[in-house]
């Protein structure tokens, strides 16, 4: 079966974006996971806010660590954002050619998004564990990624997924939200889609910055106490527990996660670490999607020439 152009497009621009995305604020993404990860009493707290796990490095003088687990993550948003971008396209481009509509309602959209999603965290979920563990990890200690994944049974590999299920709703309220407003946006500006390149409409650079970021916003809110029970499942098991005793390694469980945040920081402790998930995640979607705007209209110019090139050059078939 043929590969759609319109979706290998999409999969391919988004995917880019969140290779550089993902880069560009690892150091951050790895301070927010360690402070999310710590599950302790508020008296016995070792990270008091994002900026202590920051100073940790600096003081271990292991500031390269915080880039432990960023092959991992690149693999893993790479893989994934193909995937989501790539099954969002295309399962929205199907339902507009059966429905025979002209435009996609929000039910729908959140409908679609979330199947792109569902298959994206089946698929990425061993990676998704990895990277946790390597960010997690104390400085310097981590380790790599068929070791962090060979840790317990095989089945640990697949720590936080049903969670990670959950979590679909995230990217489906955040590109329904985008998309709706990039629509408002280019109302009275989109031409009927050709073959020619040139009839594709893109967002300016800070008008996809600023989309990214309201939509994002919105959806992180939203979904943010499953956001860290998921990093709290995946983050790496440690061998102490609150009086720094050696305990025997066990494994996490969505009730008992939830339980033990309950007991030790109360309802606040769901929300901890909100305003540092909002500045990654923020940053993160609004720079992908950034990048994926432009990267689009380039990527979609080469698809075109190279189609042709390969249609032009095809060897014709001499009749007898």
């Amino acid at each position: 079966m043929e590969l759609d152009m319109e979706s290998l497009v999409e999969a391919t621009s988004g995917a880019v974006g969140a290779l550089v995305s993902t880069t560009v604020l690892y150091p951050l993404d790895t301070c927010k996971t360690k402070y999310q990860a710590e599950n302790r009493a508020h008296h016995h707290q070792k990270y008091r806010n994002i900026s202590d796990v920051f100073w940790e490095a600096i003081s271990k003088g292991q500031v390269l660590s915080l880039y432990q687990g960023l092959g991992t993550k690149n693999l893993q948003s790479f893989i994934s954002q193909f995937i989501y971008f790539y099954g969002y396209s295309f399962f929205k481009r199907l339902y507009l050619r059966e429905s025979r509509s002209k435009s996609i309602g929000t039910a729908a959209n959140l409908l679609i998004a979330a199947a792109a999603g569902a298959c994206t965290a089946i698929v990425t979920q061993p990676l998704d564990t990895a990277a946790s563990r390597m960010q997690t990890s104390d400085f310097g200690k981590s380790k790599g990624l068929w070791e962090s994944l060979s840790e317990g049974s095989w089945s640990d590999a697949f720590d936080g997924l049903g969670i990670s299920l959950l979590l679909t709703t995230n990217p489906s309220i955040q590109y329904t939200v985008f998309d709706q407003l990039k629509l408002r946006m280019l109302k009275g500006n989109i031409r009927k889609e050709t073959d020619d390149a040139s009839a594709r409409e893109a967002l300016s650079a800070f008008s996809a910055f600023v989309l990214g970021a309201v939509s994002k916003c919105i959806a992180t809110c939203l979904t943010y106490p499953a956001i860290r029970c998921k990093v709290m499942i995946q983050s790496a098991k440690s061998d102490e527990n609150d009086e720094g005793k050696t305990r025997p390694p066990s494994r996490r469980t969505v009730s008992g996660t939830v339980s033990s945040v309950w007991e030790n920081e109360g309802i606040s402790g769901f929300f901890k670490g909100l305003q540092a998930q909002m500045l990654k995640t923020v940053l993160t979607s609004a720079l992908l999607l950034m990048i994926k705007e432009k990267i689009a209209k380039t990527t979609w110019v080469l698809m075109i020439a190279l189609r042709r090139f390969l249609l032009t050059t095809r060897p014709k078939i001499k009749s007898s």
